[in-house]
């Protein structure tokens, strides 16, 4: 009987596979004619089943060596085509008909929803516009306070470990861009919330789950994958995920109702009270609005930054003149006591171009997506038709030796006026561009600059993890497999 079901299981799915491609004909055209790696029938091109999320993470990198400029990879019905040159990029980010998300975005809605990162057409054009005013420039000033104080219990943690051979840095970075995040955009402390651990653990693991999705082309049926163990396994995930940020709207609430007359008074909001004063102001937001963006912004606004902020301090453990010449800038702007204003915090230029040289090595997103709107000619001359997704691997475009002379090297330099002005604009997309690009770029670039500040002043980094020795993984973050170790010296 087993046997039966699965003979006419496999006639029908054949039968559907070879409807498809005859009913996308002139799709598929135009993706065949792109170079990619060996295929096989019906599996296509993703047939190592076998892959790691380390392993994974070397694939694509080997790929892009191969294949450069574009490479194509599909399997069952569907398709991908990945391009590296700026010219393609800026084909894609900057034409508002590419706006779709790709497919990879959807398997983080069960966790997300289809909130500002994984929306498209009008639903991501209303909640943009309701959130931009959550980063205006008042509101970041504002913030300044909260961040040197959140940096400043960063460096008494620091200062409880300091003596040891050396410290590894995730946890103590991740704890204070989750602390900030709840100090600034939630109004609400996380410090004492006993279920932070469980949260931030099951952020890791939604994103190695994805990461074994992704290979597994049967697991992207959705029945399928509800059915099977690791669907149990990510139920149990989003569960705690969602119980995370529907407590922290469920405390907020509590303050909004009590102050909801003086809401009115105030002219700029953080995050989470805009949220709520639009849904009580009428707005087309529900309660499950509210935690889709709730749960994006802290997902992104904590994680992103937190690798950002530990590659940074791993970097300049590394390259010692540099973080000299950082130091030299704190104490010539800021001095050597007290906290960093607004305005001083940007005025640290040099800072500002080893941040920015940081993110071209270690982008915190390494991966986006989009969906062809229409047909895209591409600079090699092959076309990618309407409706195929194309994915930007912003990791291998940051390290192109044609546009970054000796890649794998840091150098602020690159970062010079003079030095941008002669890049292709889109050579460099940390926080992707165009209309989607990221709506918090101004808040983290803040955040990393007042950590660097408070965290440079008392401390001398040095070396213990080296950048040639670090581990990635396939994952929605650049998220190393490997420990991230730093030796803090305090100053004297």
């Amino acid at each position: 009987m087993n046997l039966i079901l699965l003979a006419i299981f496999s006639i029908s799915f054949l039968i559907f596979y070879l409807w498809r491609r005859k009913r996308y004909e002139e799709l598929w055209k135009y993706i065949e004619a792109i170079p990619g790696p060996k295929e096989y029938p019906i599996i296509g091109t993703n047939y190592s089943m076998h892959h790691t999320a380390e392993t994974l993470f070397i694939r694509e990198r080997n790929l892009t060596k191969e294949f450069f400029p574009l490479y194509r990879l599909w399997t069952l019905n569907e398709a991908v085509v990945t391009v590296f040159t700026p010219e393609d990029v800026e084909s894609v980010l900057a034409n508002t008909k590419h706006n779709k998300k790709g497919k990879l975005y959807t398997f983080l809605q069960a966790w997300l929803g289809t909130g500002l990162l994984t929306s498209g057409g009008d639903k991501w054009f209303k909640r943009r516009k309701i959130l931009t005013p959550a980063f205006h420039f008042n509101i970041l000033q504002e913030f300044v306070e909260m961040l040197n104080t959140e940096t400043d219990v960063l460096v008494k943690n620091i200062e409880k470990l300091c003596d040891s051979p050396h410290i590894e840095i995730t946890k103590l970075i991740t704890d204070f861009t989750l602390n900030s995040i709840g100090e600034t955009s939630l109004g609400l402390p996380l410090r004492q919330d006993p279920n932070c651990n469980q949260y931030k653990q099951s952020v890791y693991d939604y994103g190695e789950q994805l990461a074994y999705r992704i290979v597994r082309p049967w697991l992207w049926v959705p029945f399928i994958f509800q059915l099977s163990s690791l669907g149990k396994k990510n139920r149990a995930t989003v569960k705690i995920l969602h119980s995370f940020s529907t407590n922290v709207i469920r405390k907020r609430e509590k303050n909004f109702n009590s102050e909801a007359i003086s809401y009115s008074g105030r002219k700029k909001l953080a995050l989470l009270d805009i949220l709520l004063k639009a849904r009580h102001d009428g707005a087309d937001i529900d309660e499950e609005g509210i935690r889709e963006e709730l749960d994006t912004f802290i997902f992104e606004g904590h994680d992103t930054t937190s690798v950002s902020l530990c590659y940074t301090l791993v970097a300049l453990a590394n390259e010692q003149d540099i973080q000299e010449e950082i130091y030299q800038e704190i104490l010539s702007v800021v001095g050597d006591s007290n906290a960093p204003s607004f305005q001083e915090l940007g005025e640290l230029k040099f800072m500002e171009r080893c941040i920015k040289e940081s993110l071209r090595l270690y982008p915190s997103v390494p991966l986006i997506s989009r969906n062809a709107g229409e047909n895209i000619l591409t600079k090699s001359g092959y076309v990618i038709p309407k409706g195929c997704d194309v994915n930007i691997y912003i990791y291998d475009l940051h390290r192109i030796p044609e546009i970054w002379e000796n890649p794998e090297k840091f150098d602020p330099d690159r970062f010079l006026p003079e030095n941008v002005s002669k890049r292709h604009p889109f050579a460099y997309v940390p926080f992707s561009a165009g209309s989607r690009n990221c709506i918090g770029q101004r808040f983290a670039m803040l955040e990393l600059k007042a950590a660097i500040c408070g965290i440079l002043r008392k401390f001398k980094l040095q070396p213990v993890t080296r950048p040639e020795e670090i581990i990635y993984k396939a994952d929605m973050i650049l998220r190393s497999s490997s420990e991230l170790n730093v030796k803090f010296v305090r100053r004297k």
